[in-house]
């Protein structure tokens, strides 16, 4: 397949008149003017080409959630796809330590058999066991665990090579010797559901931690004499920070705001979807609880917000309507998420790179899905 006069995203910029050239489901060329005897053409007339989304924070997706299993990730996987993901980290939340490694041993058979024309799943992200429950939203608070190796172990089995980020609090006891342990394995921490101090935030950005979980949402607020969590994260150039950019999670202003302190380099924008992501209103499930969906909210029956039926297209352009530039929303949503986690295969349209991008008009349009 040649791509040709495509407005390209690469190295923080869009590039007019870039022509592409994929073979094997790889980049293997890019330049302008490029010829490929009989390959497939497909001509962008300068639409917008950003490399596939990288999603590091979604538990389910068109009715289907990552704790139901293999079949629900490979469901993931296919439908994601269509809306421009690449790749993404299936998300658990908290179960018993049973339910968990199911949950793992799906994502890793996707991950060990991936589905033919579907998101690359690059791992799992556990929101969950090691949560305060004054902080929990909709997780449920029954199965929250300290943590400790034992813990950990309990809730992975054989399975911790899967594992490429967790969220956790880190003003639990134990939490800081964890997050040394853990981040020594190659897996990102992630701060969230917690009510610590700015001085904890920083003790754990000090062990290792490198990331937080939907910034504001389910975590101590900012307050001028009390930072909490977001303030301190806000200010600590260690910590990537989560944007649920859906209107809805967070005010316009507070995206604004993270923007600026966090740049693009470290503002990394998720969904945090749900089932009934890419699904009409209605009432759905998660974890066992059900939700009610209006007006695009998430949320249980009192009124707690359950997750978010946001998708990566409506996060980019809903990040350019808040004030970034396309650029900036391009790059939140690609290249630094993959790298929040420490991959650097993802979310950039260079040689080597998988083959899967997403197509939008000059005024952000979604067109599609090429790869």
């Amino acid at each position: 397949m040649i791509i040709k006069n495509a407005t390209a995203f690469m190295d923080g910029k869009f590039e007019k008149d870039t022509d592409i050239v994929i073979q094997d489901g790889k980049i293997v060329a890019i330049g302008h003017g490029l010829q490929a005897e009989g390959e497939q053409l497909i001509d962008l007339d300068n639409d917008l080409l950003l490399p596939g989304f990288v999603e590091v924070h979604i538990h389910a997706f068109m009715g289907k959630d990552t704790m139901f299993g293999e079949d629900a990730v490979r469901h993931m996987s296919r439908e994601l796809k269509k809306f421009g993901v690449a790749a993404f980290l299936p998300t658990t939340m908290s179960a018993s330590p049973e339910d968990t490694i199911s949950a793992l041993r799906g994502i890793k058979a996707v991950m060990d058999s991936p589905e033919p024309d579907g998101a690359i799943v690059l791992g799992a992200h556990m929101e969950a066991p090691f949560l305060t429950a004054s902080k929990a939203g909709a997780q449920l608070k029954e199965f929250f665990l300290l943590p400790t190796m034992e813990n950990w172990n309990r809730c992975v089995g054989d399975y911790e090579s899967i594992v490429r980020l967790i969220t956790m609090a880190p003003e639990q006891e134990g939490a800081l010797e964890f997050i040394k342990e853990i981040t020594s394995r190659g897996i990102t921490v992630s701060l969230g559901h917690t009510n610590a101090t700015a001085e904890e935030v920083h003790a754990a950005a000090e062990c290792g931690a490198s990331h937080v979980t939907h910034t504001f949402n389910a975590q101590s607020p900012l307050n001028h004499r009390s930072p909490g969590v977001p303030g301190a994260a806000m200010v600590d150039p260690r910590l990537a920070c989560e944007v649920i950019s859906d209107g809805i999670h967070l005010h316009p202003d507070i995206v604004k705001m993270m923007m600026l302190c966090k740049g693009p380099e470290l503002t990394v924008a998720i969904t945090d979807a749900m089932e009934a992501a890419g699904m009409p209103d209605g009432k759905y499930q998660l974890g066992g609880q059900e939700v009610f969906v209006k007006e695009n909210a998430a949320r249980l029956a009192d009124g707690t917000l359950a997750g978010s039926t946001l998708t990566m297209i409506r996060a980019f352009q809903n990040l350019i309507s808040f004030g970034a530039t396309r650029e900036d929303a391009a790059a939140m949503t690609t290249k630094t998420p993959a790298l929040s986690i420490g991959n650097e295969d993802m979310g950039e349209i260079e040689l080597g790179a998988p083959a899967i991008f997403a197509r939008f008009t000059n005024d952000h349009e979604f067109v599609g899905t090429i790869g």
